[in-house]
């Protein structure tokens, strides 16, 4: 049937697929003033045992729509690993403490706890609707839109976008119309999954038992739940250890002294080590599972993909607003393709180390990490969780430090500190830089340093000046309250003065004295870093890397 022959609607933005990567994109769109259908061909949630680790990096994106502590209300907050051999000995402990990014590294939750608040939040929106039980059929692009035809209740229905996003896991029909292949293998085990109720067993941290044999895992959920995870070993049948009665069997060591809790879900998954080989088409652009699958052994694949809408929402919503060009949209790919095949490879490797060759192999891992652990700065590395790969874009919307500077945050996430506003009020970095570009100044004045044409810039394209300025308490003589600035910034740039009250902008500065000025994107990536000498070239340089918007 021919898109002329039904009814059609016109959006900004069509999101096919409406689980966390899908309907993260909505909420991240929808403030951005956007219009925008998100169609997904379950009538509901889906109440499969999927993710259910989610990371700082995510809750910090959460933050940015106002839902990170909906989320982490249903949550297990800084859950520990424990990894043991095959003699049930403890091999490395995982505790993270830290928040460089301003909220718990490492939580448990459930997806479709997650699923069903990301959607909720997108009715406070009147530019957004969701239409569920809704299958995508055909998708058509030309050099002004897409068109995406789909079904809802038996009937057929277009939608004309300027963008279209896939959304729809490891299977995307997006993927398949738009002829993107995935590359990479699938690996020839597979795992049986199973989430129980009404836990009994008091173990409130996640375990791994690495094995030559069978290795196993079990996650601690929310509410009395639990999550367990086995091999399924070659020549068994899935469908039979998939049963109650194997299953119970299988769960039974856990549970010696007290009967197995009851079975919510079981199911089998093969492990899947795919990248496709762009993320995005012409028009079109691929998130989440649609653009790369991963095995689970780092609860990454879900996180991954919620960093590829935080990446991709801020640029289609800078190109529709007319604050950027279209060629913006090039750096998506270039920047998150990458990213996360390292992200694929890593989780790939850490499951090797679930299932060591022998017992010779194993017993040669456990002696490095025991060894490993002996070290202050090796130990820190992995109770910290800092073996986890952090993005780091070279290519696309940065003006980048040399190579060989490891130290730089040039392409990197910008930590996230506790500031002061100047009403007393303390808040997280990202409540005061918002949705857009922002200099985040390190020393005084940033906004006076600005060459007023190229300010002027700046505001047009929605960008901002933090100044950070030492707390009172702890001021020198000579150094001013910022209430006493006098006149308005160079080019009618705005600027937001905050205390720097525990010091994160601080240490970012006696880190790297050279870099005076951090140019922070929306996405809270790290687009440039230099002196207050240097700011007018490398802003000059940046803008133009927007276009003509």
């Amino acid at each position: 049937m021919e898109a002329s022959a039904v009814q059609t609607i016109e959006r900004d933005v069509v999101i096919v697929g409406a689980g966390p990567s899908g309907a993260t994109l909505a909420n991240l769109l929808a403030g951005h003033g956007l219009s925008v259908l998100v169609i997904d061909r379950e009538p509901d949630v889906s109440d499969e045992p999927r993710a259910v680790g989610i990371d700082d990096e995510a809750i910090r994106t959460l933050q940015s729509f106002g839902m990170a502590e909906a989320v982490l209300d249903t949550a297990v907050r800084n859950a520990p690993i424990r990894y043991f051999d095959s003699r049930k000995r403890i091999v490395a402990h995982v505790a993270p403490s830290a928040r460089p990014y301003g909220w718990p590294r490492r939580n448990l939750f459930f997806q479709p706890t997650l699923e069903t608040l990301l959607r909720r939040g997108l009715e406070a929106y009147d530019n957004v609707e969701l239409r569920t039980g809704c299958t995508a059929l055909e998708l058509r692009q030309d050099a002004d839109g897409v068109t995406v035809v789909a079904a809802e209740g038996g009937e057929r229905f277009a939608a004309r976008a300027r963008y279209v996003v896939g959304a729809d896991g490891g299977k995307s029909f997006v993927r398949q119309a738009t002829s993107v292949a995935l590359r990479g293998e699938t690996a020839p085990m597979k795992w049986l999954v199973v989430d129980v109720e009404e836990d009994t067993w008091d173990a409130p941290y996640s375990a791994v038992y690495t094995s030559p044999e069978r290795p196993s895992m079990t996650i601690p959920l929310p509410f009395g739940h639990r999550r367990f995870e086995f091999e399924i070993l070659d020549g068994e049948d899935p469908e039979s250890m998939a049963e109650e009665e194997a299953v119970e069997r299988l769960m039974k060591p856990f549970y010696p002294d007290s009967p197995v809790p009851r079975i919510l879900r079981r199911r089998v998954y093969w492990h899947h080590s795919r990248t496709a080989e762009t993320f995005q088409a012409g028009r079109v652009f691929l998130v989440g599972d649609a653009a790369h699958l991963q095995p689970p052994f780092f609860g990454q694949g879900m996180n991954s993909g919620i960093r590829d809408v935080t990446n991709l929402a801020w640029k289609l919503g800078f190109v529709l607003t007319g604050r950027a060009g279209a060629g913006l949209l090039a750096s998506y790919d270039a920047e998150r393709r990458e990213a996360a095949r390292e992200m694929v490879d890593f989780a790939t490797g850490i499951g090797r180390l679930y299932h060591p060759r022998s017992r010779v192999t194993e017993a040669v891992r456990n002696a490095f990490f025991r060894g490993a652990q002996r070290l202050p700065g090796a130990r820190d590395y992995i109770l910290q969780m800092k073996h986890k790969p952090v993005p780091r874009y070279r290519d696309g919307f940065v003006v980048t430090a040399p190579r060989s500077d490891k130290g730089s945050l040039v392409g990197r996430a910008l930590p996230q500190p506790m500031v002061q506003r100047l009403d007393g009020a303390r808040v997280r970095l990202d409540d005061v830089l918002g949705s857009r570009l922002a200099l985040v100044g390190l020393v005084p004045g940033v906004a006076e340093a600005l060459e007023p044409r190229l300010a002027a810039r700046l505001r047009a394209h929605g960008g901002a000046v933090v100044q950070g300025h030492v707390p009172p308490a702890y001021r020198r003589a000579g150094q001013l309250d910022p209430e006493t600035r006098s006149g308005s910034a160079p080019g009618g740039t705005d600027v937001i003065d905050v205390y720097d009250f525990d010091g994160g902008l601080r240490d970012l500065h006696l880190a790297r004295p050279d870099d005076e000025v951090y140019v922070v994107r929306p996405d809270r990536y790290v687009a440039a870093a230099c002196s207050l000498g240097e700011l007018d070239d490398v802003l000059g340089r940046l803008l133009g890397l927007l276009g003509s918007g």
